[in-house]
């Protein structure tokens, strides 16, 4: 083995911190730098070249005279797929949209940018991610899924002892993009949705007849389209904090943070009244994902009911009928129908939970025949 002593190297002159990097020839394109000075931990780097090992060592050394040396060890050695492992398993579990988190998570861990050495990762290689991404996904899921990566390493490089010199997806310019949706649900597809949502008794065989054997999935649809509720802030319900006398129920976490208090129709009211009461509290208990099995399901149960119905009665079925409908359109249905309501938009933002006045502009859609019918 062939020691090179880089006495060329720069070095501080403080009496006692004097330590010379060294460079030694391991084999064939194989030449290790190793730095010691007193009061830091020893850096040791493999190299293909000499000249690379010369310059890594000069640039640590230059940064341990300067005093901004931090030790890149934990970057090097750790790959970006036990960051999300970590993230997932301390991080995520505390935020309201954990289990959005977690799935998107665990869809990058399959993506080859997972096994890669952190220390390794640059903007560039994020930039490829987006570009690809965008071949398949919408402009605002891509743009989130690139704000959870650069929070996972943000909080490795705060947290966790990963010392980088910037996080390589800050740089990474995020996709515009136009994700306003206006999807309305018209009285028909609400009737053929919420029969199709609707419990029926089991067949012999197990089976359910053109129906959800989910008995939360159709109360659950219900109050959202009338109260405007999110996804989440109907699971998180309980019934302490139901009060029907007063028509009203709290919730004391939502997606903005703030607490809100929303008033209840005779209807809302009148199908919580009709529901079993759980012994954990909780007014749906039921998990995100077995609702959005159920609300898949039941929707292409409803459209083939209805596409049925149209060859009995002899008539064209609507292309659109049902199709591109999701969950959270029925909260923009809903305060579309509140806004009829409440056309004080101070009032309606306190039923919503919309923080700012102006966003609720896009949700006052109303049609130019409920229009014509206040003109009447």
């Amino acid at each position: 083995m062939k020691v090179v002593f880089a006495t060329n190297l720069p070095h501080s002159s403080v009496a006692g911190m004097v330590e010379m990097a060294t460079i030694r020839n391991r084999g064939e394109y194989q030449w290790e730098a190793q730095i010691r000075r007193k009061g830091y931990p020893a850096q040791r780097k493999t190299f293909e070249t000499k000249s690379d090992a010369q310059a890594w060592a000069r640039m640590i050394e230059s940064e341990i005279d300067r005093g901004i040396f931090v030790s890149r060890v934990e970057a090097e050695r750790t790959a970006f797929h036990q960051l999300i492992d970590r993230y997932i398993s301390e991080i995520a579990p505390k935020h309201k949209g954990a289990y959005s988190e977690i799935k998107r998570l665990e869809a990058l861990k399959r993506h080859p940018l997972a096994t890669r050495i952190v220390a390794t990762l640059t903007s560039s290689d994020f930039a490829r991610y987006r570009d690809e991404r965008l071949k398949i996904r919408k402009g605002n899921t891509v743009k989130r899924e690139l704000a959870l990566y650069q929070c996972v390493i943000e909080v490795a490089r705060r947290e966790w002892g990963i010392h980088l010199a910037e996080n390589p997806v800050r740089m990474v310019s995020r996709p515009s993009y136009n994700d306003e949706r206006s999807r309305r649900l018209d009285p028909i597809e609400e009737q053929y949705m919420l029969g199709a949502l609707e419990l029926r008794e089991r067949r012999a065989d197990g089976t359910y007849a053109d129906a959800s054997h989910n008995p939360w999935i159709r109360p659950i649809v219900q109050l959202a389209i009338e109260t405007a509720m999110r996804r989440g802030e109907i699971f998180e319900l309980r019934w302490k904090h139901v009060n029907l006398e007063r028509r009203t129920a709290h919730l004391p976490a939502t997606k903005n943070g703030l607490p809100r208090t929303v008033p209840l129709s005779p209807k809302a009211i009148q199908l919580l009244k009709d529901l079993p009461r759980s012994l954990c509290g909780r007014v749906f208990p039921t998990t995100a994902d077995a609702l959005k099995k159920a609300f898949v399901r039941g929707l292409e149960r409803a459209r083939l009911k209805y596409l049925g119905d149209c060859g009995i009665a002899q008539v064209t079925p609507r292309e659109d009928f049902l199709i591109n409908l999701r969950f959270h359109d029925l909260r923009h249905e809903a305060t579309c129908r509140l806004a009829t309501k409440l056309p004080n938009l101070i009032e309606l933002a306190s039923v919503t939970g919309h923080r700012e006045v102006n966003m609720l502009k896009r949700y006052y859609n109303i049609t130019a025949e409920e229009l014509a019918a206040k003109l009447a």
